[in-house]
């Protein structure tokens, strides 16, 4: 029998799931974090989920990994050393960036700015010029060329990048250089922009070519480290990498182009939300994932996550596919101080796995957002059913040290450390609605992540996003995403021209060009043909605007309606900005979407078992605090809840992968999907 197992690396704990195809069955576990080398989380879990369900380890066919390792090796600084090739004149592309410093108005004078992660003295130009149209204006001496690379090798990079002007249209000189470096270092990871990035704007193209360089070594070894440990301990699962856009990739594509794994776990649950929503009525979602060290905000609109083409990884612009995510320093392990101003904040900094909250009794003795819940008695004192005791008397000392400086007594200083946190990721959720031309109030709120369903009542009630939908495994919904995941790539191409002036069968051929590309890509992978899907999108803006917006078209619309086309940039324009020109429209980018379907997973409704709701109340004394004072909130096992349950606030509900706080005047019902649906009583 073979079984999948899904696995989402996080700053705290590593989720698992392991999947049943032929049952639909699913086995859920957790456990911490490994961040010196998170293969050996990795494979805990693996071992923990299997024992767990009684299924030898030869059986997982599949393993679908959600990593964080390129992600951190740029936010920590421990990447490859870079060595950059480039045009001559372009050696300090990454030095000039783009004229944009952070807010506030005067956020330039503080601002330190990063230094570029391939610094000017491993950067290299080359004698070679390719125009704008793709016509080669100074040939590329090859000979000299490769005098000069055998010296900026020999000075110790591990990872090489070549970048040159306009190779984006004519890739001929790019792909000369790589051959060469690859003919007398086999070894040496080289990545060039034509494959990772064939689109115009330099600096963007270069960033994004130099950060996959940056990260690839370490992407490598990592993989290497996690197949070789899964060799030894039996078996031949396959290992696909989950996308930063929610897409799988083989494990070499990952370890060929790490930069498309920037936002690999948030990815996955965005696509488990989708999945939610859709599922239960409600494909207008706002999904906060709250986890340990972080909180991650999307949305979904009619089902479907939003796809950015451009994403922040730490202050860099890294011109990749991926969900569309705001992510903010606001999780359980978040820890609250009192600055010389003597105002409370809370977080960007936190704990960790490692030593984690004061109440995991790890050497942790900062105040954390976890400690402020234990201390007002919203999260019990046991976690992961029962596996991890807190301890509550260290949460009181710790808290108690912020109430100190604020000269409050430490039941008022967990609640303001509740409060803020809650008004952080208010924040974070109104630029995702409200600044993208979207009313909170017109979308469901789904919280997931460990700590997300302790806070997903309030953040409704500062929103107005109603209901809330507690999904099943709140805890692991990144996981569960993963097994909702398809192979998923883009191949696009720079093609500016104004709309008047374009031949619709110019570009219908282009487009057909780069879905053979995507088609190829697919059988590559290994997807079958029955499973592929080819879609196409053409990035459009008004006449010399900055930004383009991409726009969901079909090769019969491009021959015959264009103009419809256009119509629909425009609508989509007004909507995002509030406002549209009478001006001339350009065509920039054309793209191909290669989609593999994988048809793992689907939601099916529960029958009634007929449970009575009082016999899931485990401790009907437990008390919290609201508004002020201490008062009777029971507690119930999610695992005796039934389809039609209700009961009213305040209540917690527990559970193996996380907690839900049921705040005083709101009721929770239980619906077909077994989902905890929250709504003003």
């Amino acid at each position: 029998m073979s079984y999948i197992v899904a696995v989402d690396v996080g700053g705290t704990f590593t989720d698992v799931i392991l999947f049943d195809p032929k049952t639909k069955s699913l086995h859920v576990t957790k456990t911490p974090s490994t961040p010196q080398d998170q293969s050996i989380g990795v494979m805990e879990g693996i071992r923990k989920i299997c024992a767990r369900a009684g299924v030898p380890r030869g059986e997982v066919s599949l393993i679908l990994h959600g990593t964080t390792v390129a992600t951190n090796a740029v936010l920590e600084g421990k990447g490859a050393r870079v060595g950059l090739v480039v045009t001559r004149g372009y050696a300090q592309i990454l030095h000039l960036a783009r004229s944009w410093t952070p807010g506030p108005l005067a956020g330039w004078i503080i601002m330190q700015k990063p230094a570029p992660l391939a610094a000017v003295d491993d950067t290299l130009e080359i004698d070679e010029r390719v125009a704008a149209d793709g016509a080669v204006l100074k040939p590329l001496d090859l000979k000299a060329a490769e005098q000069q690379l055998d010296a900026l090798i020999a000075r110790g990079i591990s990872a090489l990048t070549v970048c040159l002007i306009n190779s984006y249209v004519n890739p001929k000189h790019e792909q000369a250089l790589k051959e060469l470096v690859l003919r007398k270092h086999p070894d040496l990871p080289v990545t060039v922009s034509s494959e990772v990035l064939p689109e115009f704007r330099e600096y963007e193209r270069a960033l994004t070519t130099v950060m996959n360089s940056y990260v690839k070594p370490k992407m490598r070894s990592y993989l290497a480290n996690l197949e070789k440990r899964l060799a030894a301990e039996g078996g031949s699962a396959t290992l696909n990498i989950i996308r930063s856009d929610g897409g799988l990739m083989s494990a070499p594509a990952a370890g060929e182009n790490p930069v498309h794994t920037m936002l690999s776990g948030p990815s996955g649950g965005v696509a488990g939300a989708a999945l939610i929503g859709r599922t239960s009525g409600h494909p207008d979602i706002i999904a906060f994932d709250m986890g340990g060290t972080s909180t991650d905000v999307s949305l979904t609109h009619d089902g479907v996550p939003r796809i950015a083409r451009e994403t922040k990884v730490g202050i860099y612009p890294v011109k990749a596919p991926s969900v569309e995510v705001i992510s903010i320093g606001a999780g359980g392990g978040s820890i609250a101080h009192v600055p010389l101003t003597g105002a409370l904040r809370v977080g960007p900094q936190s704990a960790g796995a490692e030593p984690g909250p004061a109440c995991y009794g790890h050497g942790g003795k900062e105040p954390t957002v976890t400690d402020a819940n234990v201390v007002l008695g919203y999260l019990p004192p046991k976690l992961i059913g029962g596996e991890m005791t807190l301890d509550v008397s260290a949460a009181r000392q710790a808290v108690a040290t912020i109430a100190d400086k604020l000269g409050l007594d430490a039941y008022q200083a967990a609640k303001g450390i509740i409060d803020i946190v809650n008004e952080n990721m208010l924040g974070a959720i109104r630029v995702m609605s409200v600044q993208k031309g979207h009313n909170p109030g017109d979308f469901a709120l789904l919280p997931f992540g460990g700590a997300g369903p302790l806070h997903g009542n309030a953040l409704a009630v500062l929103s107005g996003a109603w209901p809330v939908i507690v999904p099943t495994m709140p805890g692991v919904l990144s996981a569960l995403g993963f097994l909702a995941s398809d192979f998923r790539n883009e191949f696009g191409k720079t093609a500016i021209n104004r709309l008047a002036n374009v031949d619709p069968a110019d570009v219908v051929r282009e487009l057909t060009a780069l879905g053979k590309q995507a088609e190829a890509w697919l059988a590559a992978e290994g997807v079958p043909a029955r499973a592929r899907e080819v879609g196409y999108e053409i990035d459009m803006r008004y006449l010399r605007q900055g930004f383009e917006l991409p726009i969901r078209v079909t090769l019969d619309e491009v021959r015959t309606r264009l103009s419809q086309v256009a119509a629909r940039f425009t609508e989509e324009h007004e909507r995002l900005y509030g406002f549209k020109l009478d001006t001339e429209i350009e065509v920039v980018n054309l793209r191909a979407v290669a989609v593999g379907r994988e048809d793992r997973i689907r939601l099916s409704k529960q029958a009634k078992r007929g449970l009575d709701v009082r016999d899931a109340i485990v401790d009907a004394e437990h008390k919290a605090y609201f508004d002020g004072e201490f008062v009777t909130t029971p507690i119930y096992d999610r695992a005796l809840l039934d389809v039609g349950h209700r009961f009213t606030g305040p209540a917690i509900v527990t559970q193996m992968d996380t907690t839900t706080l049921i705040l005083p005047g709101h009721a929770a019902e239980i619906d077909e999907f077994h989902n905890v649906v929250l709504r003003p009583a």
